[in-house]
């Protein structure tokens, strides 16, 4: 009977921290991401959750394996909350990619699939390159990688995050909700 207790509480604090560690994650990044009112309402549910578990925990510490079974909740929730960030795929990357293939038309591939891409000539170790600058939602960052890698697949490509974006015709497009329209409409999303 003693042990069904035991069990049960350690499940309640394992799942608690889980789902307690989650919203934090998911809140951080929100807020991180510039969602701050959807970070609050979110913040409100956490806090519940974390006085819940924690004083589970604070009742029980005569027993190591709830602080176990806290810690181990705690892990799983990053991982969870950073799985969930990754496909809420919130804000926009910028993928910076160098080619040597010079005759490749792969800005002009880029454009036409609604990537806002900038492309200049460049020098590197080797010689001639071919360089672009590319603004793209996160959510379509994968299929942005796939596409250039069928196209080149020695092409170097480094990302990262766009915190501001401001000016350009892919500003106004994004505004107008015409950007990617056509991917939309395969993925049944208009």
């Amino acid at each position: 009977m003693k042990g069904d207790i035991t069990l049960q509480m350690l499940l309640i604090i394992f799942t608690i921290n889980i789902v307690y560690v989650t919203f934090f994650t998911v809140r951080m990044i929100l807020t991180l991401k510039g969602y701050r009112y959807f970070a609050a309402a979110v913040s409100m549910v956490e806090v519940v959750i974390y006085v819940v578990g924690l004083g589970l925990v604070l009742d029980n510490l005569n027993e190591i394996q709830n602080l176990v079974a806290y810690a181990v909740g705690y892990g799983c929730g990053v991982i969870i909350g950073t799985k969930i960030e990754e496909k809420m795929a919130l804000g926009y990357i910028t993928v910076n990619v160098i080619t040597a293939e010079k005759n490749l038309k792969l800005p002009a591939i880029l454009r036409e699939k609604g990537y806002g891409v900038t492309d200049w000539s460049a020098n590197g170790l080797d010689g001639d390159r071919s360089a672009m600058q590319i603004l793209t939602p996160r959510k379509y960052e994968l299929k942005l990688y796939t596409l250039i890698k069928e196209i080149d697949p020695r092409a170097f490509i480094i990302a990262y995050e766009a915190k501001t974006i401001h000016g350009g015709f892919w500003v106004k497009t994004v505004r107008k909700g015409k950007l990617f329209r056509d991917e939309q409409k395969k993925d049944g999303m208009v």
